[in-house]
């Protein structure tokens, strides 16, 4: 097998069962990955639009959408009054901001425990080939 056949396919066998697990550890939040994503970003930028959010995802903008109106039911998230009527800006509410930080205490043991036996120099090697990888994509127009 060419090596970046092996690369990708090395890639999608560890992503599905990782998000798996995720989502079997989010259950107890009534979450899933896209919506833990969301958080995380708001969670790092504090505020953001439903289009940056599109772009920062790569998803369309309806699928934003769909996902924060649920987050919003849940009460984790929460809009944030703009003067521009047609830009929707929200924020992490008090009950997620809670909540994210309970999770990802969830989330960061349970990365550590899965990259035991991979050493730090390993780590930020493998985030080089990554970021290089997404870098051509997005250059490319992927």
């Amino acid at each position: 097998m060419d090596a970046h056949r092996h690369f990708f396919h090395k890639y999608f066998t560890l992503y599905r069962p990782f998000v798996n697990e995720l989502n079997r550890k989010l259950e107890d939040y009534n979450l899933y990955y896209a919506q833990w994503s969301i958080m995380y970003y708001l969670d790092f930028y504090q505020s953001m639009t439903l289009v940056e959010l599109s772009r920062m995802l790569y998803v369309e903008k309806p699928t934003v959408t769909r996902t924060v109106n649920a987050l919003i039911k849940l009460e984790y998230v929460e809009q944030i009054p703009v003067r521009d009527k047609r830009e929707k800006r929200i924020q992490l509410s008090k009950a997620g901001a809670d909540v994210f930080l309970q999770i990802r205490k969830i989330f960061d043991q349970y990365e550590q425990e899965i990259m035991e036996g991979v050493s730090e120099e390993d780590q930020r090697a493998v985030i080089r080939v990554m970021e290089t990888v997404r870098d051509n994509i997005i250059r490319k127009g992927g």
